[in-house]
């Protein structure tokens, strides 16, 4: 490998980087929203209160570690997915909190799309590259959002509520596969 080649491979692992790092910013801002939503209308739902909190602060986690590492596009990819996979677990409490809105049904699809493309694209195959796959999981993504924004979880213009991320446990960052 000459000197051109591994300039051009940072080159395509840091603009990757920043399709990853887009897509689990907005998957944990989902989360972080639908954990605030839960929480204000859950009062009957204790657990899934929790499983919301939970998924929020596992969502923060992986975008936590994506910004403290090195571009890797195998490794930014998964931490889009587990933000992606955890936003999807807050979602199915707002639909559990809603009853049987449709709004909220098929925000939760939405997210559960999200999550599984999100998936196939950080999958051992294509390892965060492939670039139809990333495309696939930047659409499914937005349109998570905007099914959650329809379904009233996300209010556009509304500060995104901070979440801490807990204590990174070797157990939790393994089952991330970070």
């Amino acid at each position: 490998m000459n000197e051109h080649d591994h300039e051009e491979r940072e080159q395509t692992a840091a603009g990757l980087r920043a399709s990853h790092a887009a897509r689990a910013e907005s998957a944990a801002a989902r989360a972080a929203a639908l954990s605030r939503y839960v929480e204000r209308r859950g009062s009957d739902h204790s657990d899934a209160a929790w499983k919301a909190a939970h998924g929020a602060r596992v969502a923060a986690q992986a975008l936590a570690v994506l910004s403290e590492s090195e571009p890797d596009p195998a490794a930014d990819s998964r931490c889009a997915r587990n933000a992606a996979a955890s936003a999807a677990q807050a979602a199915q409490m707002g639909q559990v909190v809603d009853g049987d809105a449709e709004t909220s049904a098929l925000a939760c699809q939405a997210a559960l799309r999200a999550s599984l493309t999100a998936g196939v694209a950080a999958g051992a195959k294509h390892l965060g590259t492939d670039e139809q796959l990333n495309a696939e999981a930047d659409t499914a993504e937005k349109a998570a959002v905007k099914a959650a924004e329809t379904a009233g979880w996300i209010r556009p213009g509304e500060d995104v509520p901070s979440v801490a991320t807990g204590v990174r446990s070797p157990e939790v960052m393994a089952m991330m596969h970070l």
